[in-house]
């Protein structure tokens, strides 16, 4: 199976490396392309573009004007270290084994609006830009366009006859993938929590979930599909009954949710 997981706006590039093993992403030659894109803007014109403040601004314009197309230990990140968001506490990978490293660089791909798809140990220098941005580059109005027969193909050729591909990726990133040109199962895992007595999607929960599926799948290197099914971590439990063959349900209650609290 291949795990589909979206990036991270936080970012860590001064805690110790877990591993120097490391791999050079893919589809550098386009990263390029939008990077030289980038660094045309201006400070104001990444606030607006990004709708984010002007201090945010500058240290992305920094960050676009010293990216270098020489990828190294000094200057880049293991993707799979480098991100620090919901999912990616989820995920935990500070107690990796080699034998972890090895099973997700494998099995675990990252979309990412400047590098399209990566692998966990693939090299990144630090960057924000977000696959929803409406960045025009050439014939191309926004990174959707750009990125969606790219990260497509990319797919295809990574996916194996007999593999499923397990969406842990937010509606944002998985919307560049065109999903009829996979050939390939597409398993989208939904995490509901309990409310006020109704469950539903809470955004925060459903992020760190998506990391712990990740990581579960990881430290157990399934390879049955229905496997992923036993995933039990942090009291979330698969509802057959709300189930569908593409859309699996996993609900976790409000005393399920407080036992975990009180038990960590």
């Amino acid at each position: 199976m291949l795990i589909l997981l979206s990036p991270s706006k936080t970012l860590d590039y001064h805690s110790s490396l877990l591993t120097q093993q490391y791999t050079l992403p893919e589809l550098l030659q386009y990263s390029t392309d939008l990077i030289q894109c980038c660094q045309k803007l201006s400070v104001d014109d990444i606030s607006q573009l990004m709708k984010i403040s002007d201090n945010l601004a500058e240290v992305n314009y920094h960050r676009f004007q010293n990216w270098q197309p020489d990828f190294n230990l000094s200057n880049a990140r293991q993707a799979i270290l480098a991100f620090k968001g919901d999912v990616y506490e989820g995920l935990a990978v500070d107690d990796f084994t080699q034998l972890d490293f090895d099973y997700a660089q494998k099995h675990l791909r990252i979309l990412s609006g400047l590098y399209g798809l990566l692998r966990p140990l693939d090299l990144i220098q630090p960057y924000r830009l977000e696959m929803g941005i409406k960045l025009k580059n050439g014939t191309h109005n926004n990174l959707y366009q750009f990125w969606d027969d790219v990260i497509t193909k990319q797919l295809v050729q990574q996916l194996s006859q007999n593999e499923n591909l397990i969406n842990l990726a937010s509606n944002e990133y998985f919307k560049v993938v065109k999903t009829k040109q996979l050939h390939h199962k597409v398993i989208e895992p939904i995490f509901l929590d309990e409310s006020k007595g109704d469950f539903k999607v809470i955004s925060f929960y459903a992020k760190k979930a998506r990391g712990l599926m990740s990581r579960y799948i990881i430290k157990h290197q399934l390879s049955n599909i229905k496997d992923v099914q036993s995933f039990n971590l942090s009291g979330y439990q698969y509802n057959k009954q709300l189930s569908s063959e593409n859309k699996w349900i996993f609900r976790r209650s409000e005393e399920q949710l407080q036992h975990f609290k009180e038990s960590n």
